[in-house]
């Protein structure tokens, strides 16, 4: 049996052995896992990008992994519904490396799948699994077209046509701004009321309102309308923090990335110029890293930004950590010894 995620803080085995399982609450969920929170809305948020018309909230059972945390916010929804494993994230910024995160989020549930079913891996008899489906619904305000498909196979470095890598993961980002993609709208007035909460927010802020001015006005407007009512009359203390620390958590992230590459351009050109090309531009990059590090990023949020492996990220903070007395400089000779002898 799969695991179904509870609100008191533990996860219970659907099976008849109802293990306890302490989940890392260390962490802020975002607006819109808090607006599809109760099973029915998930479901009604399922069968509108999916087609389907599944009437019955129980058939949802929900697997979100416990650690999958970004920026100290969690942002994913994982459930199986039938045969169907699901991941739903959600997204204020385009992110060509989803399929990478999809990637690793899936191998982990499937991990965690087999563990708790007890299957043998190396066996004989085949194992089944849910089929996995990977949506990422996008609502930045960089323009972008109703629906892309993001593949892995993009992130290749070979780009033979003729060459098949042995694997794949699609992510379906789908853009859920006011204005887009209305037919899905129509078919799931949760989605809908969440897209015009958000553009209430932007226009105020357009018009000149502060960010808390502007999201107590559109949490006023919305009660008043009837647009995710049941939330905001609960939570409206909870939804205005939260909008709060989400924009001031970009506008943040902004302006660490930007000071931080800035930074990092510029003292890793003064090492670069004594440097070949390509030891010069390993310099910059591992500048980057440690100013961005140094700033309070994580690996992953670093990864993310510079459109790196997460993996690299992390080899170049051990490296700087353990060679405390090495410049930068030496640093990226270091990497690119390690990536000539790999």
């Amino acid at each position: 049996m799969l695991f179904l995620a509870t609100t008191d803080k533990t996860i219970y085995n659907g099976g008849r052995n109802m293990q306890q399982i302490k989940l890392n609450r260390n962490y802020k969920d975002r607006l819109f896992r808090l607006a599809f929170q109760e099973k029915k809305d998930l479901l009604d948020l399922y069968n509108a990008v999916s087609g389907r018309q599944y009437t019955n909230p129980d058939d949802l059972i929900i697997t979100t992994l416990a650690d999958a945390i970004y920026l100290g916010m969690k942002n994913d929804i994982s459930f199986l519904v039938s045969d169907v494993l699901n991941l739903y994230e959600h997204q204020s910024s385009f992110n060509p490396n989803m399929p990478v995160r999809g990637l690793n989020y899936f191998a982990d549930t499937y991990r965690e799948y087999i563990d708790r079913n007890g299957f043998d891996i190396y066996g004989e008899k085949l194992i089944r699994l849910p089929m996995p489906q990977y949506i990422v619904f996008y609502n930045g305000t960089k323009e972008e077209p109703d629906r892309i498909e993001l593949r892995l196979s993009d992130a290749f470095l070979c780009q033979n046509p003729e060459e098949k890598g042995c694997l794949e993961c699609r992510a379906t980002m789908i853009n859920i701004n006011y204005g887009h993609n209305k037919e899905l709208m129509d078919r799931c007035r949760r989605l809908k009321d969440y897209a015009v909460f958000v553009s209430r927010i932007r226009n105020n802020e357009k018009r000149g309102m502060a960010l808390d001015e502007a999201v107590k006005q559109a949490v006023h407007s919305c009660i008043e309308e009837g647009i995710l009512a049941d939330i905001l009359k609960k939570n409206r203390a909870e939804v205005c923090n939260l909008i709060l620390y989400e924009y001031d958590e970009q506008r943040q992230l902004a302006i660490a990335r930007e000071g931080a590459m800035k930074a990092g351009r510029e003292e890793g050109r003064i090492e670069g110029r004594t440097a070949g090309r390509e030891e010069g531009r390993a310099a910059e990059q591992v500048t980057i890293i440690r100013n961005m590090a140094g700033k309070g990023l994580n690996p992953s949020a670093i990864a993310d930004m510079l459109g790196l492996e997460e993996g690299y990220v992390k080899k170049v903070l051990y490296l700087l950590a353990e060679e405390t007395g090495r410049t930068d400089l030496e640093i990226a000779g270091i990497l690119l010894e390690q990536r000539q002898e790999g």
